[in-house]
């Protein structure tokens, strides 16, 4: 039976001075009657409730080899609990195990977690962050709520969520209550669209693949060149990606007079329409539990949906940010942000 919580315990005195019977306390408490009276017995004797002091397992590292522990996944923090279980001998044993290692750790406050995925980033990538966000830095609000921020994204019908985990006895790995019915692909869809302070273009549903020719047919001359038009003080951005750095595509936005807002490589951590992204399939997941797309035509409706349904506001405290976006990059000495 799980031991009595200490309130517990100080209640049950209570309930025993005011004149309860053991029974009706053991009831109130939901403990056995034994308990209670072993509990009445202990604090006659002793005075208190508390349990009374136990040698409990001896500890298997020193202090030293505590320090060793702590060290050795601070230099190397992807190495694993069971190489410094294998090197690392224990007061009475040959070795220590990894749960071991793993407590120490975590009494270090360290604890194994998934690392965060980034973009290899060379040293001329990490020059050309450097060099863009000080030459932005210095841009106000009212600078930034000029740009038009546009980018695609690919959202699949089904999305493996591999944090998911089952709890099972041995011999149960085929059973019905530790299986998870997942279909395998099931497609994909892509979308395009473009975000600013004020502002936003309709979400571009894309059939099959963007190549060049689809992107200036289908995004640039029907909605971009149109908004900029509406628009004439605003600037577009986009990254540099095969489609949009094109010749072909430059010379159309040159002869249309499109201000181009010039964007370093390898930088998806500075575009805000990424945030926008990662809250569209937070909504549309949301909406899936209820009644989930059965097929890509289903989720490219609730797409075009959850796009309208995103409030301005939202879209407005993304683009606000690029200012702090800059400042993160100089800080972090042109590396990985946490954008």
């Amino acid at each position: 039976m799980p031991r009595v919580p200490a309130h517990l315990r100080e209640r049950a005195l209570g309930m025993l001075q005011g004149g309860k019977r053991t029974a009706d306390v053991a009831r109130a408490i939901n403990c056995n009657v034994h308990t209670v009276r072993r509990l009445r017995q202990r604090c006659r004797e002793t005075g208190w409730t508390a349990d009374r002091p136990r040698s409990g397992r001896p500890r298997v590292t020193t202090p030293a080899q505590d320090r060793y522990i702590q060290a050795s996944h601070l230099w190397d923090r992807y190495r694993m609990a069971t190489t410094t279980a294998r090197v690392t001998p224990g007061t009475h044993n040959p070795s220590i195990s990894a749960q071991t290692v793993r407590n120490r750790l975590r009494d270090a406050g360290l604890k194994a977690c998934r690392p965060v995925v980034r973009q290899v980033l060379t040293r001329h990538h990490r020059q050309q962050h450097c060099l863009w966000a000080q030459t932005h830095c210095c841009w106000t609000r009212q600078d930034w709520q000029k740009v038009l921020f546009t980018d695609e994204s690919r959202f699949c019908l089904t999305k493996g969520d591999f944090r998911i985990r089952v709890y099972r006895r041995r011999n149960e790995r085929h059973t019905e209550a530790c299986t998870l019915e997942r279909d395998r692909g099931g497609g994909s869809v892509m979308v395009w669209g473009g975000v600013s302070q004020h502002h936003r273009t309709e979400l571009v549903v894309i059939a099959g693949n963007l190549n060049t020719v689809c992107y200036r047919e289908d995004t640039l001359l029907p909605h971009v060149v149109p908004f900029l038009q509406a628009h004439p003080d605003m600037t577009h951005q986009y990254d540099n990606a095969t489609s949009h750095t094109a010749r072909s595509v430059r010379d159309f936005l040159q002869d249309r007079n499109v201000s181009v807002l010039p964007w370093p490589a390898k930088s998806p951590g500075l575009n805000p329409i990424e945030h926008v992204w990662d809250l569209l399939d937070r909504r549309v997941r949301a909406r899936a539990r209820a009644i989930p797309p059965r097929n890509v035509w289903e989720l490219a409706g609730a797409l075009v949906e959850e796009w309208g349904n995103i409030s301005q506001q939202e879209l407005a405290n993304l683009v606000q940010s690029m200012r702090r976006r800059c400042t993160a990059v100089l800080n972090a000495a042109v590396g990985h942000t946490r954008y």
